[in-house]
């Protein structure tokens, strides 16, 4: 089976997966429900889970104990989503395609839509039916990409430079924190789960650091050279709101060139690993060469 084939067939597995973790849109509170499913389900490049799967693959690792991880941090990706695009925040009306969740239901339940999603990916890291040690680690792992120290501390400092024009270091501490620290935790939680040893957990963070800069890299070139209808989502956004961004601050030229640096630092986390690692080099791939 081709790489192509596998990653389908897993994105088959994980919409499955998520679809049957989620409340049913019958139960009350229905709207609360709806706006969750339309949040999470029949769209995005599921990216995080597959990086899971994919550091898993490396060592061996049975597919069924990689479903909870998987599943917890695609649905803190698409919490993050929701508020992401919240009036409060980029105010936007379009993502994966389809209206953004507060214009699709309202403000309201599109914040308690992204709490919902938060505990539940939390929710099912702690009821896995994985050792108790390892759901800890787990759990660890993406507590703290998540919060002030990851994500939505990478998100506060991205609200403060609206307006501003940061340097390079800033813009990259900032992106590592709101992009990347997740896309660390994807590979961490999969790693952890095939009992990988420090050394090996140690070359896999840096090959997820580089993938998560290479994947914010791709995401500012794309909003420059893309079209809405490519990206599901807003394209323009980031010059309207006056941000800095990487092909800002070095040129589109050198924004590619930072790409292919990031490339060669992926290649080499991963040099110690055979055939293995193919699904984590594809992704590496996918994350730099991707149009939307």
């Amino acid at each position: 089976m081709t790489l192509e084939a596998s990653f389908a067939r897993l994105r088959d597995r994980i919409e499955s997966q998520l679809d049957a973790a989620l409340p049913s849109p019958a139960d009350a509170p229905r709207r609360l429900h709806q706006a969750m499913r339309h949040s999470v389900l029949g769209g995005g490049k599921r990216m995080r889970p597959l990086l899971v799967h994919a550091a898993g693959e490396v060592f061996g690792t049975d597919p069924h104990r990689l479903d909870a991880p998987a599943m917890a941090v695609e649905l803190i990706h698409a919490y993050s989503l929701v508020h992401d695009d919240l009036p409060a925040m980029d105010d936007d009306a379009l993502r994966r395609g389809k209206p953004t969740t507060h214009i699709a239901f309202d403000e309201a339940t599109a914040i308690l839509a992204g709490d919902a999603l938060q505990t539940r990916a939390f929710s099912l890291l702690a009821e896995a039916a994985l050792p108790a040690e390892l759901r800890v680690a787990c759990l660890q792992s993406l507590a703290h990409a998540a919060g002030a120290a990851g994500m939505c501390g990478g998100q506060a400092l991205d609200i403060d430079a609206t307006g501003q024009l940061q340097s390079l270091e800033a813009l990259t501490r900032m992106h590592a924190l709101k992009t990347g620290a997740l896309i660390r935790a994807a590979v961490r939680m999969g790693a952890l789960c095939g009992h990988a040893p420090e050394a090996d957990l140690a070359r896999l963070d840096r090959f997820a650091d580089a993938l998560g800069l290479a994947f914010q890299v791709r995401d500012d070139i794309l909003d420059v050279e893309a079209s809405s209808e490519q990206l599901g989502k807003t394209a323009g956004k980031d010059a309207a709101q006056d941000k800095s961004t990487f092909p800002a601050l070095l040129g589109m030229d050198g924004a590619k060139a930072k790409l292919a640096e990031l490339s060669a630092v992926m290649h080499d986390a991963l040099a110690a690993y055979g055939e293995e690692a193919n699904a984590l080099r594809a992704l590496g791939r996918l994350a730099i060469e991707r149009d939307h």
